[in-house]
């Protein structure tokens, strides 16, 4: 699956095309060995990061470490807010909803979404009615909690739960499918569909380095071992603010 263009242009477009947003239905994904650091750049640095990096090299940029266990709580991490587009009406999710139709939606009061057409990635479903979709964290909220997140303060977490910066951070797909994910990490659970495997690993991957969190050894040898069946596959990312 080819690789989306960044999230601002595609709202813009979007936006354009619709017409004027109640609520849709909330997501709803998410349900030891001695830590180690990658000899390669440092997690987050930017590097050749923005132009993409071979997959496997962007796995060894991440910092190996045992997972924190304990203390998450979902409301820690505010969503969703406003979005990109505090003026336009709608939510995160709404916006991310708008920039990833493959036909737009009809856009009306309060950003209700009626219509449109969209492509769940994770199992190659179309879905036609935006109540069917989950806008799902990539990196889901639990496993970056346990990856770094513990230590953040309320405001990068709530930047993290919404971020719309990033072009592959958050995905719309099947509830049904990201219900089935819920916390796990890839040693745990990858897409259904073969065809999503590599672009599952470039995104996870990349938000993990553009967040700076921090793999567990059996996630990342896993990884590890998932991206020589996608030779060709690049992550790009920019670090978080």
């Amino acid at each position: 699956m080819p690789r989306r263009a960044p999230f601002l242009p595609a709202l813009a477009g979007l936006l354009l095309a619709v017409t004027g947003c109640t609520p849709a239905v909330p997501a709803a994904d998410d349900p030891e060995p001695p830590a180690s650091a990658s000899p390669s750049a440092a997690p987050g640095a930017p590097g050749d990061a923005a132009d993409g990096i071979p997959l496997a090299d962007a796995i060894g940029r991440l910092t190996i470490s045992p997972e924190h266990t304990g203390g998450y709580d979902r409301a820690a991490f505010r969503h969703w807010t406003s979005g990109l587009d505090p003026d336009d009406g709608c939510d995160t999710r709404e916006e991310l909803l708008l920039a990833e139709a493959v036909e737009p939606p009809t856009k009306g009061a309060g950003c209700k979404l009626t219509g449109g057409e969209w492509l769940s990635y994770y199992d190659e479903v179309t879905v036609a009615d935006p109540r069917s979709l989950d806008v799902d964290h990539v990196v889901p909220l639990e496993e970056g909690w346990s990856s770094g997140a513990h230590a953040w303060d309320a405001d990068r977490r709530e930047t993290f739960a919404n971020d719309l910066a990033a072009p592959r951070s958050l995905v719309a797909v099947t509830a049904t499918t990201n219900r089935s994910k819920g916390k796990r990490d890839p040693a745990e659970w990858l897409p259904p569909a073969a065809s999503a495997l590599c672009t599952y690993l470039e995104d996870w991957t990349g938000t993990k380095l553009r967040w700076e969190l921090t793999a567990d050894q059996a996630e990342h040898d896993t990884l590890l071992r998932l991206a020589r069946d996608c030779p060709d596959s690049v992550v790009t990312y920019e670090p978080a603010p």
